[in-house]
């Protein structure tokens, strides 16, 4: 009998694994260092509001997780080498990397500059490829594989009539880099692979979860075309991070997966 299947939860354990959360001021950064921090991995957090950071940190402290908090962004090869750097310093290696640092930038095209539009492929196109270059590089050099997971959407598959030419583009082609990284780094054991939901409550969605009038009416709309029928949750965005940070997933590389309660799917 194979071992897995006298434990096959221990697929999912990552216990001591050394991971690097970037947006972890962020909703789905914030979370998945928590899911990280009580699944017992060591954690490198990065962000660059400081406050934002610490409480991150300490949410993550209190769930029994040492933590590295590294005050910084992504924001160019020498940023990312130096967060690379940093992590290693303190925890030795680097196992994990998730890429939940990024922003959306809503306008119709005729009204927006170009320059919006080149930062908000800075921050979630470049910024990822950034990331997963310095990691890579780290990863290779243990020559013992890796996990990352950049963050995608819905909208990377699907466009919006309300103004969304920058953030669709850019989550498109964050799913490019996942399939062209899952292909030119298959063989060495780092897999790459991308989380995309649609709406899930946090701080910026939390309108929508209101009884007023004008949620009702966009949320009515919105469930229309989801079979699930209702919002997310974060929980709903947990358990696939988990599978995709673990040795669970070590057969699936370069693909998407839609946390979307079937969104995707009609």
């Amino acid at each position: 009998m194979s071992d897995f299947l006298k434990k096959p939860l221990s697929l999912f354990d990552i216990a001591g694994k050394v991971a690097i959360i970037t947006g972890a001021s962020g909703a789905f950064g914030a979370l998945a260092s928590q899911v990280l921090a009580g699944a017992g991995a060591k954690l490198a957090i990065v962000a660059g509001s400081a406050k934002a950071l610490e409480d991150t940190a300490a949410a993550c402290r209190e769930l029994g997780a040492e933590v590295e908090a590294i005050n910084a962004r992504p924001s160019d090869e020498a940023a990312c080498e130096a967060i690379i750097s940093k992590t290693v310093e303190r925890f030795g290696r680097v196992d994990i990397l998730v890429v939940a640092s990024g922003k959306n930038d809503v306008a119709k095209i005729t009204e927006m500059a170009p320059a919006r539009f080149l930062d908000v492929m800075d921050a979630n196109v470049t910024q990822s490829w950034l990331m997963a270059r310095a990691a890579g590089k780290q990863m290779l050099g243990q020559g013992e594989g890796g996990k990352m997971v950049l963050m995608s959407s819905a909208r990377g598959l699907l466009g919006h009539p309300a103004g969304y030419t920058a953030y669709c583009a850019s989550k498109a082609a964050v799913d490019g880099i996942t399939r062209a990284l899952g292909c030119e780094w298959g063989a060495t054991g780092i897999t790459v692979n991308a989380i995309a939901p649609t709406v899930f409550r946090s701080p910026l969605t939390a309108w929508m979860f209101e009884d007023t009038e004008n949620a009702q009416t966009v949320r009515k709309g919105f469930l229309a075309r989801v079979p699930k029928g209702r919002l997310g949750e974060p929980q709903d965005l947990a358990g696939p991070l988990l599978f995709l940070v673990s040795k669970a997933s070590d057969f699936y590389t370069g693909h998407t997966l839609y946390a979307d309660g079937g969104y995707t799917a009609g």
